[in-house]
């Protein structure tokens, strides 16, 4: 089996071997596709599609629409008219909006008034800053006003410290109108300062609008509760994790029915992303992580009749099914990624199991590059389990040469290593640069089962780093591997992953990037602001002595433990702006590695968050990124 797959990507290499490959430069000139939704009579697609504009370092966006069966898109100028507004009331009085409502005073120039130069801030309890923003006693409410009258909008949560949409990513799917526009459904986690940084539970409440009364409708749930819509017949559904402070919790598809709650997926061994009804609301399509890559699937709803939920997979593929853009009878409208395409729109007939893809974005680009193969390989791990682990090939691969390697390392920690796309971490550009990419669904990834998924809390320098040695050790069996040029990289838990395999790989790499990672994880307790994440993955705070699982994480997980054994290469990004892994965490790896006199750079993005958004800031990064790899590989 080996042989013919060396084989393919040898015949593969000949008739790509003039072609160019992904550039960094080019990477940034691909248009990035947003879907908008479906025309109102069916019949079109609007969405928009946004380019960087390098020389301004900001993003210019243009609105197109095209036939469902594809064609050639037209730009368009004025697109609302032509979507069902979903925040219109249904009674088509009334249309809902959300904006930032100062609540407190915490800031220096309100608290005295005399004082209007002062930029001092002063809280009494936490939840003070939020990913990249401080709290100004500013929150987010849902307000609802007369049509074309927004200006006499009514606050919902008037005086309340609580925030809809949720922060930092909340949208309008945070809130709904009930079919009979005579309601507002909406999420909100209403607690506040320090209670609200050591908890997920978040609930969906129901404003009624000629009672100005506000009800509870998931009090007896303490986890996650979001993303309320309506069935067509009327039905409230939303997904819902059931504990609290667990934000990686099984996701289950919730629908009230007749005074109760059906739970359509509690049986199915899986975690729900997105989802939307048929249109006929006999069941529920919804996305999820699968082995290593994202489909598409659907459970029916079974109502009064007496038969089990079924959940039941409908796409499979070398893929990603990133969301859902709509139902056309037997079609879903889909958005599409993998290893090598950015997203685009596709339509996929779930009858005849054939896709069409709508948007064609970036295929003139593509078509003039050599594309990388990814080869999906089963490592056993140390306790003898499968493990899926993705292998990417450089564009033209030579099965004689030998080849530098990169153990990637994912963040998350929760979160799925499929066939994603992403602007920074993209694996098309890595093996473009000639390195092979080996990235392993390590404990802790949703997509092979919840035990899986679950297993990598309070055992974060476990089982997770010995399923990273086993991957890139099975694979560095292969011979055109160089073992005497393996990396290791990654981001947030990838970045801590980076740190911790610093002081134990015994040698096997020569050269760590670890971006925003987690390295002192009590300095990390003491100053990330979501701190449910760490109570409830390291186990509980530094001081909890009689806490087994704090203390073990603290003396065996932490990384700042093994630094005297550090002696690797290593490059530290920190991003200024990143309030969920501090910037201390990269300053203190830095001088560690400096003081030690380990070779290292310091890449600091000052404006920057977890992520990095910016254009001129991305090539910069990728630069230096590249950079140091040649340098040190």
């Amino acid at each position: 089996m080996k042989k013919i797959f060396l084989f393919a990507l040898s015949l593969a290499s000949l008739s790509a071997f003039s072609q160019e490959v992904m550039t960094k430069e080019l990477l940034w000139k691909l248009g990035r596709v947003s879907p908008l939704g479906i025309s109102k009579d069916g019949k079109n697609l609007i969405y928009k599609v946004g380019y960087a504009n390098m020389e301004e370092d900001k993003f210019d966006t243009t609105t197109y629409q095209i036939p469902l069966s594809g064609g050639v898109p037209t730009e368009i100028t004025e697109y609302k008219d032509l979507l069902t507004d979903k925040n219109v009331s249904p009674t088509g009085e009334y249309v809902l909006l959300d904006k930032a409502v100062k609540v407190n005073n915490v800031l220096g120039k309100d608290l005295y008034p005399n004082m209007p130069k002062s930029d001092a801030y002063v809280f009494d309890g936490l939840d003070y800053r939020h990913w990249d923003t401080w709290n100004d006693g500013s929150h987010n409410h849902v307000f609802y006003a007369p049509i074309g009258k927004e200006d006499a909008a009514i606050d919902i949560m008037p005086n309340e410290p609580y925030d809809a949409p949720q922060k930092p990513f909340g949208g309008d799917e945070d809130y709904v109108w009930a079919p009979d526009g005579k309601s507002i459904v909406y999420v909100a986690k209403k607690k506040f300062g320090t209670e609200y940084a050591t908890s997920t539970n978040t609930d969906l409440y129901e404003y009624n609008l000629a009672t100005k009364v506000t009800k509870n409708l998931t009090e007896a749930n303490v986890g996650y509760d979001t993303n309320p819509t309506f069935s067509p017949q009327g039905y409230l559904t939303w997904l819902q994790m059931k504990r609290d402070g667990y934000e990686a919790d099984k996701n289950d598809l919730i629908v009230r029915y007749e005074g109760g709650d059906q739970n359509l997926t509690a049986n199915w061994d899986g975690t729900v992303g997105s989802y939307q009804w048929s249109n006929d609301g006999s069941k529920i399509y919804f996305t999820a992580a699968v082995g290593g890559t994202i489909q598409l699937f659907e459970v029916n709803f079974p109502g009064r009749k007496r038969i089990a939920p079924v959940v039941r997979q409908i796409t499979d593929g070398k893929f990603d099914v990133t969301g859902i853009v709509g139902i056309d009878g037997d079609k879903a409208i889909v958005t599409r990624t993998d290893f090598n395409h950015a997203t685009e729109v596709f339509s996929y007939d779930m009858k005849k199991k054939t896709w069409n893809q709508i948007t064609k974005v970036n295929d003139d680009i593509y078509s003039k590059i050599a594309l990388s193969h990814s080869e999906k390989r089963i490592v056993k791990t140390v306790d003898g389990k499968d493990m899926v682990t993705w292998v990417v090939y450089p564009p033209n691969f030579d099965p004689n040469k030998k080849y530098p390697t990169l153990l990637y390392a994912q963040g998350g920690p929760q979160s799925a290593l499929s066939q994603f796309y992403s602007f920074r971490w993209n694996f098309q550009l890595m093996a473009a640069e000639g390195y092979i990419i080996v990235a392993p669904n390590r404990r802790g990834m949703p997509g092979h089962g919840v035990e899986w998924n679950e297993a990598i809390s309070k055992d974060w320098g476990g089982k997770p780093m010995q399923d990273y040695l086993a991957a890139i050790d099975d694979v560095a069996t292969e011979k055109y591997v160089d073992k005497e040029r393996l990396g290791a990289v990654g981001a947030s838990y990838g970045g801590y992953s980076v740190f911790f395999l610093a002081g134990i790989h015994e040698n096997r790499f020569k050269s760590f990037i670890s971006h925003c990672g987690v390295f002192d994880l009590v300095s990390m307790y003491g100053t990330t602001e979501e701190v449910f994440f760490p109570n409830f993955d390291t186990g509980g705070a530094y001081w909890e002595k009689d806490n087994k699982d704090a203390q073990n994480a603290y003396a065996n997980f932490n990384p700042i433990n093994n630094v005297d054994k550090w002696n690797t290469p290593i490059l530290i990004i920190q991003g200024g702006k990143d309030y969920r892994v501090p910037i201390g965490q990269g300053q203190e790896a830095f001088q560690a590695a400096q003081l030690r006199g380990v070779k290292s750079r310091f890449l600091y993005l000052p404006e920057e968050n977890h992520w990095v958004v910016r254009p001129q800031n991305a090539q910069v990064w990728q630069g230096e990124f590249f950079r140091w790899l040649k340098e040190t590989l």
